[in-house]
């Protein structure tokens, strides 16, 4: 039950994200730390956990599936989702169609389902695995949230779109968790194609969020995350 209670955890911060953008009164600028802290995170939790787990069970395909899943993700994001940044309102001037809307939320469900994946992947592994895991995409899934329900005011849809959204951003990721639980045994599949897609995450969109802001605060939570991650590893494993 612990992946599904935390699998749940982090379907509801994605409809919190969402939430945050039907109330207008909420302070936004904090997503950004939470974007900055997640990428550090995400990364540290790929190279150090992820990946060697993979490679103990099964070895050098693990590189193979890895390679796979960062381009599942990159291959939605230029298909299904052209354009779009985590944590970020869209402006007038980048005012989109509704269908290009529903494309951005296509693609972060792959995401999501993804992020559901690893959660899973990592309690099958392991407790510790899990949690390290969960912790590293909890700390996205309010900008996510975020993310999709902005993209759909921008849109012209209303709040009630917007919060539906974010919905189903949450829905994907607890499939995802159902889904590597009930095909467990594939668990060597599962792991390091998670390991791949957090690898695109990280680095190729929550790093180039923190890169577009001024001065180095930002940067340096990057590695307060990655350093977190280290120290955890170093310290319990």
């Amino acid at each position: 039950m612990l992946p599904v209670l935390l699998g749940l955890t982090a379907a509801l911060a994605e409809v919190f994200g969402g939430f945050i953008i039907v109330r207008q009164n909420w302070e936004r600028r904090y997503l950004q730390y939470f974007i900055a802290l997640g990428a550090g995170f995400l990364l540290g939790a790929v190279f150090l956990e992820m990946i060697p787990e993979a490679l103990r069970l099964v070895g050098s395909r693990t590189l193979y599936f890895v390679l796979g899943g960062y381009l599942i993700v990159h291959l939605a994001e230029h298909t299904l989702s052209s354009h779009f940044h985590f944590g970020e309102e869209v402006h007038g001037e980048e005012m989109a169609p509704a269908h290009r809307s529903y494309s951005v939320l296509a693609g972060l469900m792959i995401h999501a389902f993804f992020d559901g994946i690893a959660i899973s992947s990592g309690f099958i592994v392991s407790n510790w695995l899990g949690l390290i895991l969960f912790v590293a995409i909890f700390l996205h899934k309010v900008p996510e949230g975020f993310t999709v329900a902005s993209v759909m005011v921008a849109g012209g849809q209303g709040p009630r779109v917007a919060l539906v959204s974010s919905v189903l951003l949450g829905a994907s990721t607890m499939t995802g968790v159902l889904v590597m639980l009930l095909f467990r045994a594939q668990v060597g599949v599962g792991l390091p194609l998670a390991a791949g897609v957090c690898f695109y995450v990280g680095a190729s969109d929550l790093i180039p969020e923190i890169n577009q802001q001024p001065g180095i605060r930002l940067a340096l939570v990057v590695f307060v995350g990655v350093g977190i991650t280290v120290a955890l590893h170093s310290l319990l494993h």
